[in-house]
């Protein structure tokens, strides 16, 4: 499974969720760190990425366009790394079956 994690979200995320999948991406170590959502979309949809946000705006293209690729939004407030980290740990076995999902576009974690 690869994920890539959205500019809404801290790059540090990236070596600490590296032991449970180790091929998540911050948009920014692909050069994507100021770019749109269509181009972080596309990127994704390129390169069989699921993207992780917080933005609202991928729900709204997951339902215009589906997959791929798929997305997962998290839907919490303004809270720590550490906070999405443990929720992304927590939720790791839905990740997992939403991956395997070829219907699946959108999977919402709070």
């Amino acid at each position: 499974m690869k994920l890539l994690l959205d500019q809404n979200l801290s790059h540090r995320l990236v070596e600490r969720l590296r032991d449970v999948c180790p091929e998540v991406v911050h948009v920014r170590a692909v050069g994507l760190e100021r770019a749109d959502d269509e181009a972080v979309w596309h990127y994704a949809a390129t390169h069989g990425f699921i993207v992780v946000t917080k933005d609202s705006d991928f729900n709204s293209r997951a339902f215009l366009f589906g997959p791929p690729p798929k997305v997962v939004w998290i839907q919490r407030g303004n809270c720590s790394t550490s906070v999405i980290e443990a929720l992304l740990r927590e939720r790791f076995q839905d990740l997992a079956h939403f991956n395997a999902d070829i219907e699946a576009g959108l999977l919402v974690l709070k």
